[in-house]
C-alpha cells in the first residue's frame, strides 16, 4: 500500500447501460476508468482497486438505474396526469392545463415558488410560440427542473480530500432513517473496494450502537463502540478517527445521536464531534451529510436550514422516497439551501441507497 497521500472522490453518476466501450489510462499513482454516458469518477494510489471498482460499475449498471426509476413510481403516479392534459393539447385550452399543472406539481411537493417558475416560464414560451405541442411542452418542463439540479446540485460527489482516513459524520432528526443509510453506505463503499471502519457515536439512544453493530456484521466492516454507559460521542468519534488513522482505514463513517434540530444543547454537541475529528485529522470531518425524511415533504426544510446553520452540512440523503408521492421535495431543498443530493434512499434493501444524479431522476419522475 502506497504511503503516500492518497485522493478519494467518489461521484454519484449516472449509470446508463448498455457500455459501448471502456476506455483504461493507466499512469503512475493514478487509474482512471472512463465509461461512456457515466459521471462515476475517483483518483487514488492503487491501480487494483480500481480496476475492481471499474468491473463493479458495469456489473451493476442495469439494475441501479432500474431501482431509482421504480422507486420514484408514487411520485411518478401523481405527475402522470400532466401526460393526460398534454396528450390532445392546444393553444386555446393553455390557462386550463397550465393551471391543472400547477396542481400536480404542489400535490408533489415542489414548492410554491419553484412551480409558479416553471409554469409561468413554460407560459411564455407557449404564447412566443417556441412551444407549439405537448410533447415540446413536457421537454421544457423537464428541462426546466434539470437545469434546477444542474445549476445548485453540482457537487453530488462524496468529497473525501487527500488524507487518510477520510472522515463521514451523518447527522439529522431521529426517524429520519440516519443510522440505517449509514450503513447502506458502508455496505456501498465496502463492495467498491474501501476499507470502512464505523463509529457508533449515538450515545443517546440505547439500542443505536446494536443496531449499527449489525450493520457492521452485515457489511464486514470494523466498528467502535462507546466504553460505558455514559460516554461522549465526540470522544467515541475521537477513538475511531485515531484508529482510522493508525490502521490505515480508507473512510471512517461516524454515526451521531439523533436530534430536533430544536434542540440547542444537542445541536451544540455536534459542533464538539466536528471539532474533535479535526484535531485528529486535519480538515476532518471531509462530509456531514444530513439524512432526511422523504415522506415530510417540505418540511424537511426547516430541517435543514438549522442544520446547515450549526454545523455546515455539505450534502444530503434522501430516505424514503420510495414510499412517498412527494418526489418533487428533491427539487425543493436543492433550489432552496443550495445544498447537493448525494444519495437516495428508493426501497429497503441494503442497495437500495442510491448515488443520485439529476438527469435520471427527472427521468424517473416524469417517464
Amino acid at each position: 500500500m502506497s504511503s503516500s497521500p492518497t485522493h478519494l472522490s467518489f461521484l454519484a453518476g449516472r449509470l446508463s447501460p448498455p457500455f459501448s466501450s471502456e476506455r483504461v489510462g493507466l499512469r503512475p499513482q493514478r487509474v482512471e476508468f472512463r465509461i461512456p454516458k457515466s459521471r462515476f469518477s475517483c483518483s487514488a494510489g492503487q491501480s487494483g482497486f480500481f480496476s475492481r471498482l471499474g468491473r463493479l460499475i458495469k456489473e451493476k449498471a442495469k439494475s441501479d438505474v432500474e431501482k431509482v426509476f421504480s422507486g420514484f413510481s408514487k411520485t411518478r403516479e401523481n405527475l402522470a396526469v400532466i401526460d393526460e392534459l398534454l396528450l390532445f393539447w392546444n393553444l386555446a385550452e393553455t390557462d386550463r392545463v397550465l393551471d391543472e399543472l400547477e396542481e400536480a406539481l404542489l400535490v408533489s411537493d415542489f414548492g410554491p415558488k419553484i412551480t409558479v417558475r416553471i409554469v409561468e416560464r413554460l407560459r411564455d414560451d407557449i404564447m412566443s410560440g417556441k412551444l407549439k405541442s405537448g410533447t415540446e411542452i413536457k421537454d421544457a418542463l423537464k428541462g426546466s427542473v434539470l437545469e434546477m439540479l444542474a445549476k445548485k446540485n453540482s457537487k453530488t460527489e462524496l468529497q473525501l480530500g487527500f488524507r487518510k482516513p477520510a472522515v463521514v459524520m451523518i447527522v439529522g432528526v431521529n426517524g429520519g432513517g440516519k443510522t440505517t443509510s449509514l450503513g447502506k453506505l458502508a455496505h456501498r463503499l465496502k463492495n467498491e473496494g474501501t476499507k470502512v471502519l464505523m463509529a457508533a457515536g449515538d450515545t443517546f439512544r440505547a439500542a443505536a450502537s446494536d443496531q449499527l453493530e449489525i450493520w457492521a456484521e452485515r457489511t464486514g466492516c470494523d466498528i467502535v463502540v462507546a466504553e460505558g454507559e455514559k460516554a461522549k460521542a465526540a470522544t467515541v468519534l475521537t477513538k475511531a478517527v485515531k484508529r482510522g488513522k493508525e490502521e490505515g482505514y480508507d473512510i471512517v463513517l461516524c454515526d451521531t445521536s439523533g436530534r430536533l434540530h430544536t434542540n440547542f444543547s444537542l445541536m451544540e454537541e455536534l459542533i464538539a464531534c466536528k471539532k474533535a475529528v479535526g484535531k485528529v485529522v486535519s480538515g476532518a470531518p471531509n462530509e456531514i451529510l444530513l439524512v432526511l425524511d422523504g415522506n415530510t415533504g417540505l418540511n424537511m426544510l426547516p430541517q435543514a436550514r438549522e442544520f446547515n446553520e450549526i454545523v455546515g452540512i455539505t450534502g444530503l440523503i434522501l430516505t424514503k422516497l420510495d414510499g412517498s408521492a412527494r418526489g418533487g421535495c428533491v427539487v425543493s431543498v436543492v433550489e432552496e439551501l443550495g445544498i447537493p443530493v448525494k444519495f437516495i434512499g428508493v426501497g429497503e434493501a441494503v442497495e437500495d441507497l442510491q448515488p443520485f444524479d439529476a438527469e435520471a431522476f427527472v427521468n424517473a419522475i416524469f417517464s
